[in-house]
């Protein structure tokens, strides 16, 4: 194996294992909210998560509408990217992408409807979840609209960016845990900042790898 082989393997490796780790990351979240809300009497032992499973509490429905969906998008999202599930069971990976385009569909729409209701950080969150929630969607609606044409490449490339919006939910966790262990400012006050360095970090990864793994045509021969 040459040098740029091996780079490669490398950055496809650490890729994997962040992306997962962010799976990992996001469904610990979503299956914790769901606990909370099926478990009303359940006391935090911190304030400030008291303030935030209240803001939830509020739109139990909703909230369920996007972490269920949500929760299934991120554990068969990674699946798709796998080829030898893509060659071997080729049905299956048409099924169950049909399955995510539905999924993402209601985790967009209700993440739109969640950013009016449940915003922690007012209205930098809300500028935040708002665009990414547009994204996310116009993603998805790009990548359906490529893989029906056949382009098998842009479709990966926009399913890629979709991906890379969802784990942006998951980046915000530390990146909110950070801010609460720093003690300097409110909910309010670092929520948005924390979306908005978690979605754009995220979708820039995506991006990096779109380009970093993109397969280059053919170098011509040398006439001479």
């Amino acid at each position: 194996m040459n040098q740029p082989q091996r780079h490669k393997g490398k950055g496809r490796r650490l890729v994997w294992s962040l992306a997962l780790l962010l799976v990992a990351i996001g469904l610990l979240a979503a299956a914790r909210r769901t606990y909370v809300l099926l478990n009303p009497s359940q006391t935090p032992r911190f304030a400030a998560a008291a303030a935030m499973d209240a803001g939830f509490a509020r739109h139990p429905t909703l909230t369920l509408l996007h972490i269920l969906p949500a929760g299934l998008f991120l554990a068969l999202m990674p699946l798709q990217f796998v080829r030898r599930i893509r060659v071997k069971h080729l049905g299956w990976h048409r099924r169950s992408g049909r399955l995510v385009l539905i999924l993402g569909a209601i985790v967009g729409l209700s993440a739109l409807v969640m950013s009016y209701t449940t915003s922690i950080g007012g209205a930098n969150e809300t500028a935040a979840t708002t665009l990414f929630a547009i994204l996310f969607l116009v993603f998805l609606a790009l990548g359906f609209w490529n893989i029906r044409r056949r382009r098998v490449a842009r479709h990966r490339e926009w399913m890629i960016r979709a991906f890379g919006v969802a784990l942006g939910i998951a980046t915000t966790r530390p990146i909110v845990g950070a801010f609460f262990a720093a003690g300097r400012l409110s909910p309010r006050e670092f929520f948005g900042i924390a979306f908005w360095l978690g979605f754009t970090l995220t979708l820039l990864g995506a991006e990096s790898w779109i380009h970093f793994s993109r397969e280059q045509p053919p170098a011509l021969s040398d006439p001479a």
